[in-house]
């Protein structure tokens, strides 16, 4: 039963990369169009352990799926371990206890080895047979941030089932030759026989003795020997040096080997803040003795610079495509990320927009870079490629409307070091408590520090530049529009909340302030630039409606699962696009996608444009169908489901994107093309019985979501009580003064008495 099972899930994931495949595969670049990378030849992009990012390392389904989401000449890299038996299988790890379900198979399996002069406890390879470890031991995934879904359900696969899935090239790592030869397991023997029955492409170890002994038995105009460098304190077996040491003797290496991995710091070094220093000049100096240099240690899941904002192609990029060098491969977990920087970016990397194009909406400008709503947010969206700038309108005491993502401004200012006193509760705004923007006036906002925040600070951390925390200059909305019209930006959009409110309790028009802005600026009387009034409330819109030169856009924040005719009509009546949340279109159950609702769909056919909110780089925010890359994502929406545009804190990763000819058909030379994820596909891959219990189902659109009551009028606040009398508290405290003085005084007499 359990064969068959896995028979199916493996059919079905066959199924699931092959579409991809086929989606890929095509003419190669004509050779004028290719950009001379080193010695010619673009990088090779090598999948550690297969799509180790989404699968356990080396699993059919993680081979399978790096074969089906990669360029079409992947390296398949495998980790080389040894059974009893002298069989090869594929894990990195040397303790099987840390990426398989040994232990509870095998609970007195557990030895002591000193490897590599550390001693090390737990369950290892050499322990076991083959026959043992591959019919009973099942792999599980050892990094939280990745999908366990499918733990216990893979085994375990030899050297040869990695080879079988024919991969276009094959990597063999050889992490321990000192280790199992002291444990009289002869490792070159087994290359030696491998790479003549089976063919290997590349053979990699961190031991120059294993190297210098392999040179002899493999042929070398088959197979690459490659040294790997490991953290430069750490000591080299066969030398006894650092690997640091040995890195500034790089001729010596060119004896036995044709190049060379190093962890990407040995390349870009990262600081103690976390920034990129100057890169160093290993890749050139390697180039020049003719040494090929492989760059490792990439997941899209880990915590990188915060030069690449969280969007793992930026750092691909970075070793690829910069003007003074490029490394000759990545070693990834997740190839098709790997492939999009390598095939895509790297090759078209300054294309105009196209006509027809999703719009790139901001959110707050370029919110995930420098603090929202600032000058600098602002500034950076447009060096990035956004169409769309975005303020979102408050008011203060006085009157001043200006541009901030929420009225309470505790979250994106220093307000609560200097106002707190301020703090109050307006259930009919938020539950929590907050400073408000309408109870300080624009001299004392303009006294805040912009606060750049991430909102997953409070989950695990993922904080945004700090570097640029408190930078840059909040803007009036009058500031905003002048930015607006001397950068000749495609389009603004004008964001409008708590109207009602502001009117009756506050006293503030806040359409009319935007009205009179807008009007000031004379962008109702011209059709150049977009403007998108935007609002959750309908009466707010339809203030708007007299304007042709406005696009009104109904914010339906709550998440829906679809749009019926009649809200769809009563919308049409308000509104000609709406904003919806991403799980209004696609959504999610313990992070995996499950289907595309109509919604889309449903609101084209009523001629309503739709974007998306709200979309972030962070891989925390993405579903494991993305791949934890947001470029996936943003494929989804805009060339997969078809919306008008995207509102995003990152538009540098959406133009990459948008701006490519990989994301389109356009170009039949394009061997790549970043395909949209197929919501519910990667779910079917995991056993039913296994998969997240379904969640409530989401409502439909109803009418009553979509008409508000008409807007109240502005009501100046009651004044307040007057302040009591100055003299009557005077006499008052006199006399508690008196009081007190009397009471001293008997008290001390008595006291004598």
């Amino acid at each position: 039963m359990v064969a068959s099972l896995l028979l199916l899930l493996l059919l079905l994931l066959l199924a699931f990369g092959i579409y991809f495949r086929n989606q890929l595969e095509s003419v190669w670049y004509k050779t004028t169009q290719l950009r001379i990378l080193h010695a010619g030849q673009r990088p090779s992009v090598i999948a550690r352990g297969g799509f180790s990012g989404l699968f356990p390392e080396s699993s059919d389904f993680a081979n399978q799926m790096a074969l089906g989401t990669s360029v079409h000449d992947v390296v398949v890299l495998c980790n080389l371990q040894l059974t009893k038996d002298g069989v090869g299988i594929c894990q990195g790890d040397i303790r099987l206890d840390n990426t398989t379900n040994i232990a509870m198979l095998f609970e007195k399996g557990s030895k002591t080895y000193k490897v590599n002069g550390q001693d090390l406890t737990g369950w290892f390879a050499l322990d076991f047979t083959a026959d043992q470890l591959l019919a009973n031991v099942s792999l599980v995934q050892n990094i939280f941030s990745r999908p366990s879904a499918f733990d216990g359900m893979l085994p375990m696969s030899t050297v040869d089932d990695v080879r079988n899935s024919n991969p276009p090239a094959f990597w063999l790592n050889v992490q321990y030759d000192a280790f199992y030869t002291e444990n009289k397991l002869n490792v070159t023997n087994y290359i030696q026989k491998a790479t003549r029955l089976q063919g290997v492409n590349y053979i990699s170890s961190p031991e120059i003795g294993f190297l210098r002994r392999t040179n002899g038995v493999v042929n070398k105009a088959k197979t690459k020997l490659i040294f790997v460098f490991l953290d430069k304190k750490a000591t080299e077996p066969t030398t006894n040096q650092t690997y640091g040491s040995i890195l500034g003797n790089l001729a010596t290496i060119k004896t036995f080997a044709s190049g060379i991995v190093v962890p990407k710091d040995y390349i870009w070094p990262v600081n103690a803040a976390n920034y990129l220093d100057a890169p160093t000049s290993l890749v050139n100096d390697a180039h020049k003795l003719g040494l090929e240099v492989y760059a490792s240690g990439f997941a899209n899941d880990f915590t990188t610079s915060y030069n690449y904002s969280y969007d793992p192609s930026a750092e691909y990029l970075q070793f690829i495509d910069n003007s003074q060098f490029s490394v000759d491969g990545l070693i990834t977990d997740f190839p098709p990320t790997a492939s999009e920087a390598v095939a895509c970016f790297a090759q078209y990397p300054d294309i105009k927009p196209t006509k027809g194009q999703a719009l790139i909406i901001t959110h707050n400008g370029a919110s995930g870079v420098n603090a929202g709503s600032t000058d600098l947010a602002y500034q950076q969206a447009l060096e990035d490629g956004a169409d769309i700038i975005d303020c979102s309108v408050q008011m203060s005491k006085d009157g001043v409307a200006f541009c901030l993502d929420s009225v309470d401004v505790t979250g994106d200012t220093t307000a609560s070091a200097a106002f707190m006193s301020l703090s109050t509760t307006i259930p009919e705004i938020q539950q929590p408590a907050g400073i408000f923007s309408f109870d300080l006036l624009w001299s004392d906002i303009q006294t805040l520090q912009p606060q750049l925040t991430s909102p997953f600070e409070n989950k695990g951390g993922l904080p945004r530049n700090p570097a640029n925390k408190n930078k840059g200059k909040f803007l009036t909305l009058a500031e905003f529009l002048e930015l607006a019209r001397v950068k000749a930006v495609t389009g603004i959009l004008i964001n409008i909340e708590n109207a009602a409110y502001l009117a009756s309790q506050k006293g503030l028009d806040i359409v009319s302030a935007v009205n009179t802005a807008l009007s000031n600026a004379t962008f109702d009387k011209q059709s150049t630039q977009k403007v998108l009034i935007q609002s959750d409330d309908t009466s707010v819109l339809s203030k708007f409606q007299n304007v042709p030169a406005y696009t009104r856009v109904l914010y339906l924040k709550d998440e829906i699962s679809d749009a019926p005719k009649t809200p769809v009509g009563e919308i049409k009546k308000y509104a000609d696009a709406v904003t919806l949340p991403r799980f209004s279109i696609v959504p999610t159950i313990d992070g995996f996608t499950t289907a595309t609702t109509k919604v889309v769909n449903e609101m084209h056919a009523a001629n309503i444009s739709v974007y998306v909110t709200v979309l972030r780089n962070e891989f925390v925010t993405l579903a494991f169908d993305y791949f934890a890359d947001p470029t996936i994502e943003i494929a989804t929406y805009t060339s997969g489901i078809g919306v008008d545009g995207i509102i995003t804190e990152y538009p540098a990763t959406a133009s990459r994107y948008l701006r490519n000819p990989c994301s389109s058909d356009s170009m039949p030379e394009s061997s790549y093309s970043i395909i949209p994820a197929e919501a519910g596909s990667l779910l079917k891959t995991v056993p039913e019985e296994t998969q997240p219990p379904a969640s409530s189902p989401t409502p439909a659109l109803d009418v009553a979501d979509v008409v508000d009551p008409p807007l109240p009028a502005v009501t100046k606040p009651a004044s307040p009580p007057p302040a009591t009398s100055p003299h009557s508290s005077a006499v008052a405290n006199i006399a508690n003064v008196v009081l007190s003085l009397v009471a001293i005084v008997v008290f001390s007499s008595l006291s004598l008495v």
